[in-house]
């Protein structure tokens, strides 16, 4: 059997706000797929900004994610600089090197959802 992760979902308050955050941190401008879901290809696996609300889904309210989600980079103080001129809620003072060597640096997007950042050199895949 053979099975992979295509898509990871971030729970957001106003699309709009979610798609020019993700857009200037991911350097890409993905793709609305309707009025409550904007895609961004993350080397195949696609992050979902998804506002239920601004989707037609009135029923249904999300919180952000409760752990956080790894992306890598192989531009990691570009990205780190970029994510500090953001609405980031909360970002590490610097990027650090954590002790099983990854580089990365951690924050909370403007919607509560936890993302780590890690230089794709130093992935740590156990």
């Amino acid at each position: 059997m053979n099975m992979k992760l295509y898509r990871i979902v971030l729970p957001v308050q106003k699309i709009d706000k979610a798609t020019d955050f993700y857009s200037k941190l991911l350097a890409q401008e993905g793709k609305k797929v309707s009025d409550g879901r904007h895609y961004f290809d993350c080397g195949g696996v696609i992050l979902v900004c998804y506002d239920s609300q601004a989707d037609g889904d009135k029923d249904i309210y999300f919180r952000p994610n409760p752990d956080h989600i790894y992306l890598a980079t192989d531009k990691l103080e570009e990205v780190y600089q970029i994510a500090k001129t953001l609405a980031c809620l909360r970002i590490d003072e610097s990027i650090e090197t954590q002790p099983w060597g990854e580089r990365c640096f951690y924050f909370v997007d403007p919607f509560g959802n936890q993302i780590c950042m890690t230089d794709e050199k130093t992935i740590f895949k156990g």
